[in-house]
């Protein structure tokens, strides 16, 4: 027997930021604010332009320049303000920040090592592990959801944050690998009724001229 929900989902639509130089350069960027380049302006434009149309009720994005940038982007497509929410920042990388990730392995070998491996209590030497991250995360965006009962939400975040956010609308552990990509501007859809989480779209790049960076180095 199938289960119809009994209330309206609510609907939200996490929106990578658009790219950055660093991103480019493949260069770790954690919570160092770094803007977006030329690529990454036009990628946010694009994405809202996308959105138009879609019954959106409200916009949040992370407080960092390269989220709220895109944020600010897709907010005159669909005449509304970006509201912060820290919550949703990238996650602390801590010693890694600022390196690439050929310099991260080169430098820090065993820590490296923990990071490809997701060990979910490493924290990058006082920066922040995976358990601390899903905490903040999950945490705000049930609040999200719970403060606009059937309607559609735009929130603008980061690859670490989306990669948060999917296992936990999945129901995978953190220590999987990941079997997802999570590019520059990528749309994503999620829903929730009930108590219960959806993934009802994941990626789009059809708003995108050329494509876009992953997350994480190929």
């Amino acid at each position: 027997m199938v289960e119809i929900p009994t209330t309206r989902p609510t609907r939200i639509c996490l929106v990578r930021h658009g790219e950055t130089e660093w991103n480019a350069a493949r260069r770790i960027q954690g919570q160092i604010d770094i803007g977006l380049n030329e690529t990454g302006l036009k990628q946010a434009e694009a994405a809202g332009r996308w959105l138009k149309g879609t019954g959106i009720a409200a916009l949040y994005s992370s407080d960092l320049k390269r989220a709220w940038t895109t944020a600010l982007a897709i907010g005159v497509a669909l005449a509304l303000t970006p509201r912060p929410v820290p919550e949703m920042r990238e996650r602390r990388y801590g010693v890694f920040e600022g390196l690439t990730y050929d310099e991260a392995k080169a430098s820090h070998p065993d820590g490296y090592a923990a990071f490809e491996g997701r060990n979910a209590d490493y924290d990058f030497e006082n920066g922040e592990s995976l358990k601390a991250m899903f905490a903040r995360v999950t945490g705000k965006l049930q609040e999200i959801a719970a403060a606009h009962p059937g309607q559609n939400v735009v929130v603008v975040l980061h690859g670490g944050v989306l990669d948060i956010i999917n296992r936990f609308v999945r129901g995978n552990s953190l220590e999987t690998l990941r079997d997802f990509l999570i590019p520059n501007a990528g749309i994503n859809w999620i829903a929730t009724a009930d108590g219960r989480w959806t993934l009802e779209s994941w990626g789009e790049t059809g708003h995108l001229e050329a494509g876009a960076l992953d997350e994480l180095p190929s």
